[in-house]
């Protein structure tokens, strides 16, 4: 708001003696706005929203958007980049201390998901700090206001600097919804989206070790905002299956489940494109190939899902962010059921990984991987899915033959590549994943190597840039660079000073 003051004189240029009168005038004010509201995906009783309004008039310190549903059983039940609330049909969206300000034809962006009931009708209209978005403006006629001059000339009062400085906005928005078509993942515009990023690990053995979800150190928004810094796009978060059902480990169920879900929306909210990963899971495992692995609980990797938590486990999930479909699901970690079975039949593990049952070596009942897409698809969500294929998903030799039906389309190989397997060079890439790599999507949910230097990464990364496959780096974690495939000292992004730098480096060229 500017002012202006001026002096009132006597006639002949004589000063009064009386006592001077200042008059103080508020500038116009311009408002106005435009709105657009998309239902970005829709499924039985629910969806996905998104709102975006555009300011034309003068600069916003804060804002408001409001509108009101045409139908009384529509809500918004989860929400991002706005503090968002209901009374009624009455929406309310107030900014976030990162997006207060919008400048003249800035732009916001909001997104939720909702339910409905017999209908989802659009809102009519759209209100910003109570002003209606017609997509004009509207200009406040200024004011005058007679006041007091005082004894001394004003002064101008010093501008104090603010003690912390304010957080970055997250560049791009939310994390765009992803879907399959034909060999690529692409947003709902269909434009092409590679997944490059990191795994952020840690929930899927804190919970069963007692050192909380996330090993203690719960992500906040400073520890994405150094992801960001890196060009971060997606980020792979290993869960645990009893954690998650609430059967097994500290803390669990509901406790665990909002921690991964609030983590998942952090995300999202900033760009970034979460998978939820299950990573260990249940069942009596003493068979070859992995040795500390004998724990019936969820407190290691074993060789197959369990029929018996793993079903139910992607259900609930599935229940937990279908309509989002920001988000991806990557069903087992890394499946190695022909190394149980002693690599006797690889017609026989094929079989085992696509429909489970009783299988060779493994002496609990495996939940094969089309049981778990149907688990998913049966809650109507129709997110991404990875399906991560044999040999600790290292092996995609067969993942085509035995590709389980999804009736969302949506499915993507996903592949582990360290220095260490047995499928590590570029001769076996351009065999064996380069195939599938042409019919589908194909994503190395996991690369690295037993050593802190970047040498073999950047091997995977240069072929993977060409053959249009997505990967995310071992591991988003401070745990020190002696064994290898650590990232980061600390959840600032400090990068190790080889691997972490290596890869940061990369990333930063490649990732927009």
């Amino acid at each position: 708001m500017k002012h202006r003051v001026a002096l009132v004189a006597a006639a002949a240029g004589l000063l009064t003696t009386g006592s001077v009168v200042a008059v103080s005038t508020a500038s116009a004010a311009t408002t106005g706005c435009s709105a657009t509201y998309t239902v970005v995906s829709q499924w039985q009783g629910g969806f996905q929203g998104g709102v975006s309004f555009t300011n034309l008039g003068d600069p916003l310190t804060s804002w408001k958007l409001e509108f009101t549903f045409p139908d009384a059983a529509q809500k918004v039940t989860q929400g991002w980049n706005a503090t968002w609330s209901q009374s009624g049909p009455a929406v309310t969206a107030v900014n976030m201390s990162w997006n207060n300000s919008v400048p003249t034809n800035g732009s916001v962006s909001l997104g939720f998901i909702g339910g409905w009931g017999s209908s989802n009708p659009s809102p009519a209209s759209f209100k910003v700090n109570g002003v209606t978005c017609t997509g004009s403006t509207t200009t406040t006629p200024p004011t005058t206001t007679p006041t007091t001059n005082p004894t001394t000339p004003p002064t101008t009062a010093p501008t104090t600097p603010p003690t912390t400085a304010p957080t970055t906005p997250p560049a791009g928005g939310s994390a765009p919804a992803l879907k399959v078509s034909g060999n690529k993942i692409v947003t709902s515009a269909g434009t092409a989206y590679r997944l490059l990023g990191v795994n952020r690990a840690s929930a899927e053995f804190a919970c069963v070790q007692g050192k909380g979800v996330f090993d203690g150190a719960q992500p906040d928004q400073a520890s994405v905002d150094a992801m960001k810094a890196w060009h971060i796009h997606v980020v792979r978060i290993p869960v645990n299956e009893q954690c998650w059902l609430g059967t097994n480990g500290t803390p669990s169920g509901a406790t665990y489940q909002q921690a991964v879900k609030d983590y998942a929306t952090l995300l999202v909210a900033n760009g970034i494109n979460p998978i939820i990963d299950l990573h260990w899971s249940y069942g009596s495992y003493s068979g070859g190939g992995n040795g500390n692995c004998t724990d019936v609980n969820a407190t290691c990797q074993k060789p197959m899902p369990d029929a018996q938590y793993a079903p139910q486990f992607w259900t609930s999930v599935a229940n937990a962010f279908k309509g989002n479909n920001a988000v991806l699901f990557d069903l087992f970690n890394e499946p190695w059921p022909d190394n149980a079975d002693g690599y006797a039949s690889a017609a026989n593990e094929w079989k085992c990984w696509r429909d489970g049952g009783t299988c060779g070596g493994i002496t609990y009942q495996v939940a094969g991987m089309q049981s778990l897409v149907n688990a998913v698809r049966g809650t109507g969500a129709s997110n991404v899915i990875l399906l991560g294929g044999l040999a600790w998903s290292n092996d995609l030799t067969q993942w085509l033959t035995y590709k389980p039906a999804d009736s969302a389309g949506n499915l993507v190989a996903a592949w582990h590549v360290y220095n260490f397997n047995s499928c590590s060079n570029t001769s076996c890439w351009d065999s064996q994943v380069a195939p599938v790599a042409a019919q589908v999507p194909v994503v190395a949910g996991e690369i690295g190597q037993n050593s802190c230097a970047h040498d073999f990464i950047d091997q995977v990364m240069a072929w993977a840039d060409t053959h249009n496959v997505g990967y995310l780096a071992w591991t988003w974690n401070p745990w020190g660079c002696g064994s290898g495939n650590v990232l980061i000292q600390d959840y600032t992004g400090t990068p190790t000073d080889s691997y972490g730098s290596g890869f940061k480096a990369h990333l930063l060229t490649v990732n927009p």
